[in-house]
């Protein structure tokens, strides 16, 4: 019974780092519960634009963006927004988001997303080619795009920014950009190619194969909520699921955005923002991209998926518990019709879904373990990312939850660096 007990992990939150955290304990010979007040994969887990964006090794926070925020907010149609009944909870979060802007942490969180990044392709594939579903990820490049040529100059330097970091990318004009995506043809001037880009053919479907690949090892899914988790001793953690408690030899935190709500039942805070996006997706057997395009004028990503496309933006800095509002629809449609006007009846149809990013101010995940209790770990924060970042976020926190060498220095992930 004590090797039994000793086995007993469990994972907090069912979206697609807790699903890729779950996986990797079990290659560990983990006995896992995955427990979530949701289903499995749901939450922005589903709701993201489905492709890995490596080369986002820039910080949210910069001075360009603080420079650029009071135009985008006053933008009727802008993607940045800050609810007036949810300003005063915002404040103390912006006012770290603004520290964050400066030189040094900018360096410093660039150099951590780079890193992080850098693996997080190779995590996935290993991911998938153990449980045989390699064929969800797809190599297809991505553009990042500008309608206006008055952006060519800002395009230029970007590539040289990116090179800098050993960014595979290239610096496409019109004609080229035509051919490459003919039902956006006329519409952008140029773009960046990022040629060795992936996506994966449906967020949906990803979360659908880990979680079947997670039962069929023996995995238990609980749906209910945690209400607070307590610390027994060095080898016993308590979870409060409604009125029973269960107890585990390990616990990961990967619940996205609710995590900061459960940390404070261990007297732990950090400054987690629910930061929320939205999207349309457009049902249909046509192919409207060939590739993951980005307008760098609107902040509108536009992602190709099996059963049609998505489009995704707005950050929202709205809270875990406001509900969507639909204005932020209606201005991703605006964005949608201006870039597919011929496909507009299409465009009014398409399903809605709003969904809570968890965010950090300076742009990184959590990747840590208590600092006084190695079986309690932590992943979360990681913004735009979560998809990007899953699969070696999961591999990363499952190594240090079980005291092994890590693949990546860990240090700028720790949760006590607030």
């Amino acid at each position: 019974m004590e090797a039994l007990d000793s086995l007993r992990c469990a994972v907090i939150g069912a979206g697609l780092v807790g699903l890729c955290t779950a996986l990797a304990l079990q290659r560990q010979g983990r006995k896992v519960t995955l427990i979530d007040a949701g289903r499995p994969g749901e939450g922005a887990s589903w709701g993201n634009a489905g492709f890995l964006a490596t080369e986002s090794i820039d910080p949210l926070s910069t001075w360009g963006t603080l420079k650029s925020a009071p135009r985008l907010l006053l933008d009727r149609h802008g993607p940045l927004v800050i609810p007036k009944v949810n300003l005063p909870a915002s404040l103390p979060w912006l006012a770290r988001f603004t520290r964050a802007a400066g030189p040094a942490m900018v360096n410093a969180s660039r150099t951590a997303l780079a890193d992080l990044n850098r693996q997080a392709v190779p995590a996935w594939q290993a991911c998938l080619s153990s449980i045989g579903q390699s064929d969800l990820l797809v190599r297809c490049g991505y553009l990042l795009a500008w309608e206006s040529a008055a952006g060519l100059s800002a395009a230029r330097r970007e590539v040289k920014h990116l090179q800098a970091w050993d960014q595979p990318v290239e610096l496409i004009e019109r004609q080229q950009l035509d051919d490459m995506e003919p039902n956006l043809a006329g519409r952008m001037s140029h773009a960046l190619h990022f040629p060795e880009a992936y996506r994966v053919r449906d967020p949906a479907w990803l979360g659908a194969a880990l979680f079947e690949a997670y039962t069929s090892a023996g995995g238990v899914f609980m749906q209910q909520p945690v209400a607070a988790i307590r610390v027994v001793d060095a080898h016993r953690i308590e979870l409060q699921l409604g009125l029973e408690t269960r107890m585990f030899s390990k616990v990961a935190l990967c619940a996205g955005a609710s995590s900061g709500e459960l940390l404070k039942t261990l007297s732990i805070s950090v400054p987690l923002m629910a930061e929320r996006g939205y999207h349309l997706s457009v049902q249909s057997s046509e192919t409207f991209l060939n590739r993951p395009v980005c307008s760098v004028d609107r902040r509108v990503f536009l992602s190709p998926l099996n059963s049609g496309f998505r489009v995704v933006g707005i950050s929202e800095l709205g809270g875990l518990t406001l509900p969507a509002q639909p204005a932020r629809f209606e201005t991703l449609r605006h964005h949608a019709r201006q870039l597919f006007p011929h496909r507009s009846e299409l465009i009014n149809q398409a399903s809605e879904w709003m969904g809570k990013r968890p965010t950090l101010p300076d742009s990184l995940p959590v990747i840590d373990v208590h600092p006084d209790h190695a079986h309690l770990g932590f992943a979360f924060g990681n913004q735009h990312l979560g998809l990007t970042q899953a699969a070696i976020t999961g591999r990363l926190l499952s190594q240090r939850l079980m005291g092994m060498p890590c693949d990546l220095n860990l240090k700028p992930f720790r949760i006590t660096r607030f």
